[in-house]
């Protein structure tokens, strides 16, 4: 008799940890395409970005380089 109460124990167990790892599963696979879509978006908002940086890097550039010249032919 103890026997079964340990078997019942056991497998009620086993189906609540089951019923965990579908959860879990279903939650993982919803954040996952979450993080897929939001990439998505990032990357196409980057690029613009990204083409704006290298713009005010070459202005500043050029600003340091006017500078530079001012400084030395005076």
């Amino acid at each position: 008799m103890p026997y079964l109460i340990s078997a019942l124990a056991v497998a009620a167990g086993a189906v609540v940890l089951m019923a965990l790892l579908v959860r879990l599963a279903c939650s993982t696979r919803g954040l996952a395409r979450t993080t897929r879509s939001s990439g998505a978006r990032l990357a196409d908002r980057r690029g613009p970005l990204t083409a704006r940086i290298a713009a005010l890097q070459v202005e500043l550039a050029k600003q340091r380089r006017a500078r530079n010249e001012e400084g030395s032919g005076a």
